[in-house]
């Protein structure tokens, strides 16, 4: 009994060691090295999809044999004529894909050799199809590069909800299921944005998690501008890359636009899903209503914010030590008015001197101070340019670089926190102002503080509350308002002489006095910077470019996660997330 029971437990250890390999080898596994696709938006509206895989197998896993690729849409072809670009699998060396990406069509290859493409595609999602590896199937162990091409994808493209003059272009790249893959991939994704767009014209969208919150931009070799996203993440997550640009680049029927019966159908489909799904289908009345009305609300809003959202969310603390006119920018102060701020900074520190107010002219300094700050350097040389239009793009230069250096100051502060202190300032510079007993005392107290004073939203019906009387002109008036001349009695503080009555005595009431300050930027509103609106927009179209449209009406791209589950992130809003797998 004893003998029989030991040939028994050896030969279910023999079993086991001969089968248990066998049985490991039945599930894939396998690492995503790196990942890489070229996005082209094309002249005709179509997208075409350049990807590069490497595949690293697990010893232990089942060979990749075939892989998923999933697609935005079903509008693709895989047996469409690759006009004679592609030889027959197995033949030769794949076609070189020109640069445009322009060929339509798909095929693939593994490491140079042509594969096989097959509609069989078993990835989560409504639509991909799947490459047969054939002979080139990557054994356990093995490492191998699969590229994949897709040609002629159209209804791409949407309108971008926040600017109805353009497009929006939405991709998210394929995944792979979880229980597929190990370790972190290197990702690069390149947007090639249509012919003739120009640098100045697209806005990249909101960065997704774990990458960078700016693309890098640039231009390929046929003079298209590329953004490009570079991170190390995982290949099992869903990542949204998105860009707007003109729609005047594209055909109009190229966009894919939404009817009120494709309205009311998607409605009826929630329901439907709600009953089905639950609650993550609530996700749809979310997406084709809340956003929509929440996007109109909000555009105007958003386009005077000209800081990105990251600064406020960026950390804790106070940031101290911001001048009044970086204070200015962190609270977004109308930029007519930082404008005027920063105008009075040079004009103290005997920079510049307003020749005439209207309109605007500075004649400036020999040797300019030597603290002043970039802005205010910036400042001047785009006064010293005498073309109005290019004056005028300077300053918005000027701008985008101030809110670039206060964004990079704000890094690991809190934005609400430090936006209170300096408010605090502003109150207690008033308080300073209104506490003066003496007209002397309240001529140094606005002096020290006019810069501050101006951060508050309602200067204007402030300052002719605090200013009833006689107002006592800083020192350095002379300098700003060409009107304004001293008696030869003056000392560090006199009355402002009545604009009507040159050099003489006359006190200027303190409701001219703030009437002043306002009409200077009134002057930078209309004669200097134009319309404030646009050349806000202008700014914020750099600094702080609109976020992704919502996905209901512009979302184009593809993913996936795998033959099982997949966390489809709008599995039940249409949003045409498809999922991929990486082999069966």
């Amino acid at each position: 009994m004893k003998r029989r029971f030991l040939a028994i437990v050896f030969t279910l250890f023999a079993v086991f060691v001969l089968v248990a390999p066998a049985l490991a080898q039945s599930s894939y596994l396998f690492s995503v090295p790196q990942e890489t696709v070229d996005v082209y938006w094309n002249a005709d509206g179509t997208t075409s999809l350049d990807y590069h895989f490497t595949f690293t197998n697990n010893p232990s896993g089942h060979v990749i044999d075939f892989v998923d690729v999933g697609m935005p849409n079903g509008n693709f072809s895989i047996t469409s004529p690759m006009a004679t670009a592609a030889p027959a699998p197995g033949s030769g060396p794949a076609p070189t894909i020109p640069l445009s990406g322009t060929i339509n069509g798909a095929f693939a290859d593994v490491g140079g050799k042509r594969v096989n493409l097959s509609s069989d595609y078993q990835g989560k999602g409504s639509y991909g199809f799947s490459v047969d590896m054939g002979a080139y199937a990557i054994q356990p162990g093995q490492t191998g590069t699969v590229h994949v091409y897709v040609g002629g994808i159209t209804g791409v493209l949407y309108p971008d909800s926040k600017d109805s003059n353009y497009a929006s272009a939405v991709f998210s790249p394929t995944w792979f299921g979880s229980q597929f893959v190990e370790g972190n991939t290197d990702m690069t994704v390149t947007f090639h944005l249509p012919p003739g767009v120009q640098t100045t014209e697209p806005r990249w969208h909101a960065s997704p998690s774990g990458f960078p919150s700016e693309p890098q931009a640039a231009l390929d070799n046929e003079g298209r501008v590329t953004y490009t996203w570079t991170a190390n993440v995982s290949a099992t997550q869903a990542y949204d890359f998105g860009a707007s640009f003109p729609k005047s680049y594209i055909p109009d029927t190229a966009i894919v636009t939404t009817n009120i019966f494709d309205v009311i159908f998607g409605g009826i489909t929630a329901v439907i899903g709600f009953m089905s799904n639950s609650l993550p289908c609530l996700c749809f009345a979310i997406i084709f209503f809340g956003i929509p009305i929440f996007s109109a609300f909000n555009t105007n809003r958003r386009k005077m914010q000209y800081l990105p959202p990251k600064v406020s969310i960026e950390g804790h603390g106070i940031k101290r030590g911001l001048t009044a006119v970086e204070a200015a920018i962190l609270m977004e102060q109308p930029l007519d008015k930082v404008m005027t701020m920063i105008l009075f900074a040079v004009v103290k520190k005997s920079a510049a001197q307003v020749v005439k107010r209207d309109p605007l002219e500075l004649s400036f300094a020999k040797e300019p101070p030597a603290d002043l700050h970039q802005y205010e350097k910036d400042f001047l040389q785009a006064f010293a340019e005498p073309d109005a239009t290019k004056r005028r793009r300077l300053l918005q230069d000027m701008t985008v670089a101030l809110v670039r250096s206060v964004s990079d100051k704000m890094k690991g502060f809190s934005r609400k926190e430090t936006s209170d202190y300096y408010k605090s300032i502003m109150e207690q510079a008033w308080k300073q102002v209104e506490a003066a007993n003496t007209p002397e005392v309240k001529s140094q107290k606005l002096e020290e503080n006019l810069e501050w004073t101006m951060l508050d939203k309602d200067y204007d019906d402030h300052s002719r509350r605090v200013y009833t009387g006689p107002v006592y002109v800083p020192t350095w008036w002379g300098r700003y308002d060409p009107t304004y001349r001293p008696t030869p009695a003056a000392t560090s503080a006199r009355p402002v002489s009545a604009p009507s009555v040159s050099g003489g005595n006359r006190p200027l009431p303190g409701a001219d006095f703030a009437a002043s300050v306002v009409g200077g930027v009134q002057t930078f509103s209309s004669k200097v910077i134009g319309n404030v609106n646009s050349f806000t927009e202008k700014v914020t179209g750099v600094t702080n470019p609109p976020p992704p449209p919502s996905t209901s009406s512009s979302r184009s791209g593809g993913g996936g996660g795998g033959h099982s589950s997949c966390a489809c992130a709008c599995a039940c809003a249409g949003c045409a997330c498809a999922c991929a797998g990486g082999g069966r």
